[in-house]
């Protein structure tokens, strides 16, 4: 066993001397390049979203994240993540569930539609519940009949936003699962445990940092998508707009010395983020020193 280990150690610890050994010109060269890279791309454009929202004080950056419009929009992305992330948790835990536990027809296919709205356009995604739920859609007719609206309503955004964001839970959780295995679940419920209980004392513990990584990111998503709720929105002031069409909104009735509003929102939706990150590398930290993967 000593030699096993031994074997296993030596690899990891000439890998970590050989990247440290590099000359100090490279080392120094490829970390100015990182940071030249971070603060073009990174840190400018967003000290220059903060300066563009507080260039003219608080009262009129105040005034502008508490007009109705924008204040409406700010409610409605939280509601619509306060709706989508609950129901994603519920899904990628259910389905990860399954595929990992359990041999079922139609694994793979599942797997497959868990991960088609990676590889389909947000924009498509918004079209997708256009032909579906429009008035000239599949079942525009029937909706009508029954004086029913979806389109150009919240429920549309909730819709749209669910399908862009319910992968990130499942694909955080299956990989962790399947790493982990099925024996200490198989062990309790040779003891007794029922399966609520299994997933409550056991499952539960072990995917704890990874299901709150796969929540952090769902939820960034959820409030920060465009393409497919700006198909879906209809674009009416006060009713159906989230913060990135507002910003989208102010920013093009506005002309460059009165860009404020704009700036306004974008800011909280930035800070928002900024929130996001932090909370991410808080779960990853934990999850190392914990031994998980998040």
């Amino acid at each position: 066993m000593g030699a096993s280990i031994g074997s296993l150690t030596r690899p990891a610890t000439a890998e970590k001397t050989g990247a440290t050994t590099e000359p100090w010109a490279i080392r120094w060269l490829l970390i100015l390049v990182g940071l030249a890279f971070l603060s073009l791309f990174l840190f400018v454009p967003l000290a220059l979203v903060f300066a563009s929202a507080f260039e003219k004080g608080i009262a009129p950056y105040w005034a502008s994240i508490t007009e109705p419009d924008t204040l409406s929009a700010i409610r409605l992305t939280l509601i619509t993540a306060g709706i989508t992330v609950p129901l994603n948790i519920f899904f990628g835990l259910t389905a990860a569930w399954a595929i990992t536990k359990f041999e079922f027809r139609g694994k793979n296919l599942l797997i497959t539609l868990i991960d088609l709205p990676f590889s389909v356009s947000p924009v498509i995604s918004g079209m997708i519940f256009v032909l579906l739920f429009g008035a000239q859609g599949l079942m525009g007719n029937w909706l009508m009949d029954h004086d029913i609206k979806i389109i150009f309503t919240p429920i549309a955004i909730v819709l749209a936003t669910l399908f862009v964001t319910f992968p990130f839970v499942a694909r955080e959780l299956i990989p962790l699962m399947q790493a982990q295995g099925k024996e200490e679940e198989e062990a309790a419920m040779t003891m007794g445990a029922g399966g609520f209980r299994t997933f409550c004392k056991i499952t539960l513990p072990n995917i704890k940092w990874g299901l709150l990584y796969g929540v952090i990111l769902c939820n960034a998503r959820a409030m920060g998508e465009f393409g497919a709720v700006s198909v879906v929105s209809g674009h009416i002031a006060g009713l159906t707009n989230t913060m990135p069409l507002q910003i989208e909104i102010l920013y093009n009735e506005y002309s460059k010395n009165q860009s404020v509003p704009a700036f306004a929102v974008a800011s909280l939706l930035a800070f928002l983020a900024i929130l996001t990150l932090i909370a991410k590398g808080l779960v990853e930290w934990r999850a190392r020193s914990t031994g998980q993967t998040a």
